[in-house]
């Protein structure tokens, strides 16, 4: 067990919870339909940057519920992804930039069409997924 997670469970951060075979095939099964989706350049800005934190946060869900730990906090779940995944922090970075944009559009109704941010999320979630699939 990680220090840092069991450290978020004293602080109430985390809650340990044993993992779930059927909610982790369906947060697996919803990111990758969701990253699929993200990369059709069809779409609208607004529509690929959704489907991709989506996808990252169910990724980043997955990998914090196969540890056996639970959380509420969006932005917590991709802080741990360093302690769940081995992801890097350059990584955790951009998905803790993209979940700052996602809550400035979500409610303050702002959303900055920055396809360089985008291109950055869809290769940080593509790794991810590849990481928690592949090994």
């Amino acid at each position: 067990m990680s220090e840092f997670l069991e450290s978020l469970v004293k602080t109430g951060g985390l809650k340990q919870e044993p993992p779930d075979a059927n909610e982790s095939a369906g947060l697996l099964r919803s990111a990758i339909d969701r990253l699929q989706d993200a990369h059709n350049n069809q779409l609208k800005f607004a529509s690929r940057f959704d489907l991709a934190y989506n996808a990252a946060h169910a990724l980043a869900l997955y990998a914090l519920r196969q540890q056996g730990y639970r959380s509420d906090k969006r932005y917590l779940v991709f802080q741990c992804l360093v302690h769940t995944a081995g992801v890097n922090k350059t990584q955790v970075r951009v998905f803790g930039l993209c979940h700052e944009r996602r809550n400035l559009a979500e409610y303050e109704g702002y959303m900055d069409v920055d396809e360089t941010l985008l291109a950055e999320l869809l290769e940080a979630t593509d790794e991810l997924l590849a990481k928690l699939t592949i090994g």
